[in-house]
């Protein structure tokens, strides 16, 4: 199967490009802001590396435009919730304000959709520095800037522990301290307006990501602790939903979701196409369990951190079934996915994804590690206890960074001719290139398992 091109962000710049003058970078910037770990001027034209939630988001002339200035809350988030000191700045325009309160503004350490700072230019024509907590807004510091539309601003939100301040134009409208959150992703927002967005930037002293895999880490040997849920493979058929709910929004989950094996669907067009919003966005630490999710799925699921998923059920994968990125460990128990047309699971972020007792029908790859996002870790996978049926690949890997890859109790199942390949090895490859197929099979390195551990049936 062609290898299709993965979420990522832009290569990491050691040197600025084109739509970012060295100027702009350097005004206003303290010493301490020193490497740019993430960069984005949407010249190739897409928002890959972004997660949407709410609006209408387009690219054009290497800007990205959010139109819909009906939309209650219009967000694109990138980067990793791991990131603590940084500082992130955008040139931002306001196209149309709905209302005085109405707002086009920059988000900074946001550890899900609706909880972050926010540098808001606002239609009043004041630019406020928020910490943004659901439907509490704290005003950390506003001035009067004669905000206007059409016109471009250039945002940035700098973080330093619990102090954070706003600029606007290379001056400090805000400053002060709070502890709302310690880390997380960027962001770029609106609410009741539509505007434009261009020249992402993020710097960081000490909250970056890696451009290269870091140092090579023993691959786990051992599931994590067991979690409540199946211990045998799920059954031939697939569960008959109690009710149906379609869902207009992403459904955004703390703690624990017990569905009740409720289908829920209706996000997103069915298809392949990038950035749909997810049906599901798990906070760090968040378990979502006894779901089904129909047609249409959008995204899937989004872990924004270390997440569990006990007894999921995907009817029919749309862009992926879930995306992993953030934490360091995520567990997939029981459950089953088909009608993949690429990919079910998504490893962009660092650590280990265990899935078991799962089962995986009409699919191109049950797992793959991203092999062209910008921040390149090494990741890891074990698969335990899955059936397979009808799908081409169980994983795929980049052994260049030293991922592994490690099966047991592998059931294949209507495959006389051994066509599913278990462990497909590729060279990982920087944002904006393809990554390269360079073998297949067990190596006792990188892609670990032995004839016992596979039975076809």
């Amino acid at each position: 199967m062609q290898e299709r091109r993965l979420p990522g962000r832009r290569p990491l710049l050691l040197a600025v490009g084109a739509g970012v003058t060295v100027a702009a970078l350097a005004a206003g910037m303290t010493s301490a802001f020193a490497a740019t770990v993430f960069s984005d001027d949407f010249s190739d034209g897409d928002t890959s590396g972004w997660s949407k939630s709410g609006g209408t988001w387009t690219v054009g002339s290497g800007v990205l435009s959010q139109s819909n200035a009906g939309s209650e809350l219009a967000r694109q988030f990138a980067g990793q919730t791991s990131w603590t000191y940084y500082s992130v700045q955008a040139r931002v325009r306001p196209a149309s304000f709905g209302s005085s309160s109405a707002l086009v503004g920059l988000a900074a350490r946001s550890t899900s959709s609706t909880k972050m700072y926010r540098l808001a230019l606002l239609g009043s024509g004041r630019a406020e520095l928020q910490a943004v907590n659901g439907s509490s807004i704290t005003a950390i510091g506003s001035a009067s800037t004669g905000v206007s539309t059409g016109t471009w601003y250039t945002l940035r939100i700098e973080t330093s522990g619990n102090t954070i301040r706003g600029f606007v134009n290379g001056t400090q409208i805000a400053s002060g301290s709070n502890s709302l959150a310690g880390a997380g992703r960027i962001g770029l927002v609106t609410a009741y307006a539509s505007g434009g967005f261009d020249d992402v930037v993020v710097d960081s002293s000490g909250g970056g990501t890696p451009t290269t895999p870091p140092p090579t880490t023993p691959p786990p040997t051992t599931p994590p602790p067991t979690t409540p849920g199946p211990t045998t493979p799920p059954p031939a058929g697939w569960p008959t939903p109690t009710s149906s709910q379609k869902v207009d929004a992403t459904i955004a989950v703390s703690g624990t979701f017990d569905g009740g094996l409720k289908r829920y669907y209706g996000i997103g067009d069915g298809g392949q196409s990038e950035s749909q919003d997810p049906m599901f966005e798990l906070a760090a630490g968040a378990t979502l369990r006894n779901v089904i999710i129909g047609a249409p799925a959008g995204d899937g699921v989004h872990c924004e951190g270390n997440c569990t998923l006990i007894n999921v059920w995907w009817e029919d994968v749309g862009e992926d079934a879930a995306t992993f990125r953030g934490g360091t460990t995520y567990t997939v128990d029981g459950g089953g996915a088909r009608s993949a047309s690429d990919k079910v699971f998504q490893h962009n972020g660092s650590g280990t994804v265990y899935i078991r007792n799962f089962r995986v029908e009409n699919a191109g790859k049950l797992y793959r590690a991203c092999g062209n996002c910008s921040t390149s870790y090494q990741r890891h996978v074990v698969i335990d206890n899955v059936v397979v049926r009808d799908t081409d690949a169980i994983a795929g890997i980049n052994t260049n960074w030293g991922d592994t890859a490690r099966f047991s109790r592998i059931t294949i199942v209507d495959d006389p001719d051994r066509e599913t390949s278990i462990c497909v090895k590729y060279k990982g490859v920087p944002k904006g290139s393809e990554p390269t197929e360079i073998g297949e099979g067990a190596d006792g390195v990188n892609c670990l398992y032995s004839p016992s551990d596979i039975t076809y049936q």
